[in-house]
């Protein structure tokens, strides 16, 4: 609103209230693993004419760049003209390579494949975009393209090494072909469900030891992180919630990576046992103090494309299945209890029973690993992470504030460099407590309330720019030891005779 003056009526829209909060992306997947196969950069072509009068025309640079170029071959206006070319990129985002074809003193065209491939692979512009090439003997005579005719195929590397690639459909899946670990690893997730996955390809060493350097990654010489920290480049509003490296976290410096990288990401790292005893596999845990990992042993069998059987590392089942729980019960429940599907059962057998202490399930469960049953179908069988601190323990607990604190950090963009007034203030704890009693609503927590304390917020840290909201909340805990408490009484009996 100003001063100015007007003899009329204006309308001026005031931007104030509570702002909605959306709950961030909860099951997105980030993955990094090998596959040596993946297919590279494509280059565009274009073949015209037929016969012995076709030329064959291949982008020079790889990648959807070449798709840019269109070539045109025209007759000479003129009876005597020479062969000419010109590159023509004034078309915003093309560049027109157009070849005059020569012409007798008839002014019949005599230019042959032969000789535009010759002329194109000659000129200092077209030879820094194209290869030019005549197909069969090259001795026919060119024709007229009548307009010009687009490249077309060029297609950018799909996976890129140390590169997060986001998968939203199959689509892609393809280009990583058949060999290394990441087209298991993205079957077995699918098989669960189809979340968004950040893909991560790192090549193969020629030992084990060379490929765990890579999947672990670090900051490469031009300064571009690489193997799991290549995942803290990922779009802001789209992170990766659960983290895997199916294949190679049973080696613990790969878990350390995935977990100090969850830290980063308010994410979980799923990690895989050593396939080996219950005792390997505990004393594995033990190594671990973390409420951001949560590891899971024995691996599973499942069946091969060619109908054998094999281990398979159960990380990208269980992050696929933490996803579909997510999409179905909400990202407060545990995965636990749920049915793992694709497999065929557990590479180990492992004794349970619902009401024994004293199985090898239960012994897992007791020391923070997280295994699988069988009933009723193969399930994922526990609630608890690798914390040390008993507050933290369940799984859920650390992933529901995880998304109510990064909900809460990526709606308020709005509120930074506001001015701190009553209304400002008023505005932000209205939007918070709004959001938490959706929460409450829909399950995800027990309550929770906002408020601006004053006991900070004093004057000096108003006038230093500084404003603090402490926001508070219960969650919700799976009920892992049911106890039904039975008594025999007589007092029914009377009932007999009612």
């Amino acid at each position: 609103m100003t001063d100015r003056f007007l003899h009329g009526i204006e309308i001026v829209e005031i931007n104030e209230g509570a702002r909605s909060v959306r709950t961030v992306k909860s099951s997105v997947i980030g993955l990094v693993g090998t596959a040596p196969d993946a297919a590279g950069a494509q280059r565009a072509e274009l073949t015209v004419g037929s016969g012995n009068a076709a030329l064959r025309v291949v982008a020079k640079q790889a990648g959807v760049v070449g798709n840019a170029l269109r070539l045109e071959l025209c007759a000479a206006a003129e009876p005597n003209q020479p062969l000419a070319i010109a590159v023509d990129g004034r078309a915003p985002g093309l560049i027109l390579i157009l070849v005059t074809l020569a012409s007798d003193a008839d002014g019949q065209r005599i230019s042959t494949a032969s000789d535009v491939a010759a002329a194109l692979n000659a000129d200092d512009d077209t030879k820094a975009l194209i290869e030019a090439a005549a197909l069969g003997d090259g001795a026919g005579i060119m024709q007229s393209t009548l307009g010009p005719k687009a490249l077309d195929g060029g297609m950018d590397e799909p996976f890129p090494l140390n590169v997060p690639v986001l998968i939203t459909n199959r689509r892609l899946i393809p280009h990583l072909g058949q060999s290394g670990t990441l087209p298991w690893a993205i079957a077995g997730i699918y098989d669960q469900s189809a979340p968004m996955i950040y893909v991560v390809r790192v090549a193969e060493g020629s030992t084990m030891s060379e490929t765990i350097s890579h999947v672990i990654g670090g900051r490469d010489a031009a300064g571009q992180l690489t193997g799991i920290n290549a995942l803290l480049t990922t779009r802001a509003e789209i992170k990766p919630r659960i983290l895997i490296a199916p294949g190679f976290s049973h080696n613990k410096p790969v878990a350390d990576a995935l977990i100090s990288v969850a830290h980063k990401l308010r994410a979980i790292a799923v990690i895989d046992g050593p396939n080996t005893s219950d005792e390997a596999a505990i004393d594995y845990r033990a190594q671990f103090g973390s409420e951001r990992a949560y590891l899971v042993d024995p691996w599973l069998m499942v069946r091969r494309p060619d109908g054998s059987q094999a281990p398979e590392p159960a990380s990208a089942r269980v992050a696929g299945l933490i996803a579909l729980s997510d999409e179905i019960n909400g990202f407060w429940a545990s995965p636990s209890n749920q049915v793992i599907r694709g497999v065929l059962r557990p590479a180990r057998s492992l004794s349970w029973a619902i009401d024994d202490p004293n199985t090898q399930a239960n012994y897992l469960n007791e020391f923070g690993v997280a295994t699988f049953i069988v009933h009723d179908g193969v399930r994922l069988w526990g609630n608890r992470s690798c914390a040390t601190d008993p507050r933290w323990s369940f799984l859920c607990v650390r992933r529901t504030a995880d998304m109510i604190n990064e909900s809460l950090l990526y709606a308020h963009l709005w509120a930074v460099d506001r001015n701190i007034t009553k209304t400002y203030v008023d505005e932000v704890t209205e939007g918070v407590n709004a959001y938490l009693r959706q929460l409450k609503a829909k399950g995800a927590i027990l309550g929770g309330k906002c408020w601006a304390d004053p006991d900070l917020n004093t004057p000096e840290a108003i006038a230093d720019g500084r404003v603090y909201f402490d926001f508070d909340f219960t969650p919700t805990y799976p009920a892992e030891h049911i106890t039904f408490r039975s008594r025999m009484v007589g007092d029914y009996l009377e009932e007999i005779f009612k």
